[in-house]
C-alpha cells in the first residue's frame, strides 16, 4: 500500500488526537457564512519521502495531479502572479481585479540578485548551482520576503526549499509555515516531489528524498467528520511516475510530460469547505 497515505492517517491521527484546539482564540480564517475557521493544530510535523522508492500520491482520495503540476509550473517556471496565467481557479479569491496576487510567490522566484558568477534569479541559481556546485550547501530558495508582504495578496505557506546533492542523489527539504491538511498536504508534496524530478532529471541526478517540514498543521473544524471517513478507507498500492525521458530543459517542460501509471482511489464525493 502506498507509504504517503499511511503518513497522512498516522499524522490526521496524531493531529485528531494529540492536537491542540484555538477555540479560545480570535481567529482570521472565516468560513463562508462568516463564522469563525477553528483548527485543531499539531506544531512540527516532519513527513519523509523517499522518491525513489514511490510516487506520493494519495489514494485514500484523487489527487488532482493535473491541476498540482499547473500551479508548480505557473510558480516555478512561468514564475508568475497573475492568475490569467494559472488553468485552475485555486487563487481567485487572492488576485485583484487585473488577475494579480501581488508580489506573491513566483515573483519573487523571478527577482534577479547578483552573485560572482553573474545575476541569477532563484530558479536559476538552483539549476546553476546543480549542474556546476552539486556539493554545494547554499542550494536554497526562500519567497518570504518580509519587505513585500504588504503587497502580496496571500502570505506564502510553503515558503522554503533547501536542496542537496548526496552521492549522486537529489533531496529536498520543503519548509511550510501552516498548512490546511486535508485540503492542501497532498497536494503540496505531488507538487514539490515533482519539482524535484524535474531538477533532477535536467541536472544529470538521481531523486532521492523529500522531506517536508509543517510548522503548524491543522485540520478545521468543519473538516473533522471528512477526515474521520477518509482516513478509515484501505490504501491502494502507490501509483508511479513516468517523465518524458527527453526533457532536457527546465522551462520547457508542461503538463503533459508527466503521467501517473496505475492509478487506482477511492471515490470521494463529500464536498470539503475551504476556510478564507
Amino acid at each position: 500500500m502506498s507509504k504517503a497515505d499511511l503518513i497522512f492517517i498516522e499524522n490526521c491521527n496524531d493531529i485528531l488526537s494529540n492536537g491542540v484546539w484555538d477555540t479560545d482564540l480570535n481567529v482570521r480564517p472565516k468560513w463562508d457564512d462568516g463564522t469563525p475557521a477553528h483548527t485543531v493544530k499539531k506544531f512540527g510535523v516532519i513527513n519523509k519521502y523517499d522518491l525513489s522508492e514511490e510516487f506520493p500520491a494519495l489514494t485514500l482520495r484523487k489527487t488532482a495531479f493535473k491541476s498540482c503540476i499547473d500551479e508548480i509550473l505557473w510558480i516555478w517556471q512561468k514564475k508568475s502572479n497573475n492568475i490569467n496565467e494559472l488553468n485552475s481557479k485555486i487563487w481567485n479569491q487572492w488576485a485583484d481585479e487585473k488577475g494579480s496576487i501581488g508580489k506573491a510567490y513566483g515573483y519573487q522566484l523571478g527577482i534577479k540578485h547578483k552573485y560572482s558568477e553573474g545575476e541569477f534569479d532563484q530558479v536559476d541559481r538552483v539549476l546553476y548551482d546543480l549542474k556546476n556546485n552539486p556539493a554545494s550547501r547554499r542550494i536554497m530558495t526562500n519567497i518570504y520576503n518580509h519587505s513585500d508582504l504588504h503587497e502580496m495578496g496571500l502570505y506564502p505557506c510553503a515558503y522554503s526549499l533547501t536542496l542537496n546533492v548526496t552521492q549522486g542523489k537529489l533531496n529536498g527539504i520543503l519548509n511550510q509555515r501552516s498548512q490546511d491538511f486535508l485540503v492542501a498536504n497532498n497536494w503540496n508534496i505531488c507538487q514539490y516531489a515533482i519539482l524535484l524530478h524535474m531538477f533532477a532529471q535536467v541536472s544529470g541526478l538521481k531523486i532521492g528524498e523529500l522531506i517536508h517540514v509543517i510548522a503548524d498543521a491543522h485540520i478545521y473544524d468543519r473538516h473533522v467528520p471528512v477526515v474521520k471517513e477518509l482516513i478509515a478507507k484501505k490504501p491502494f498500492p502507490a501509483p508511479k511516475l513516468k517523465i518524458n525521458p527527453d526533457a532536457s530543459d527546465f522551462y520547457k517542460f508542461t503538463v503533459d510530460d508527466f503521467a501517473l501509471e496505475n492509478y487506482e482511489t477511492h471515490e470521494f464525493k463529500m464536498k470539503i469547505q475551504v476556510a478564507i
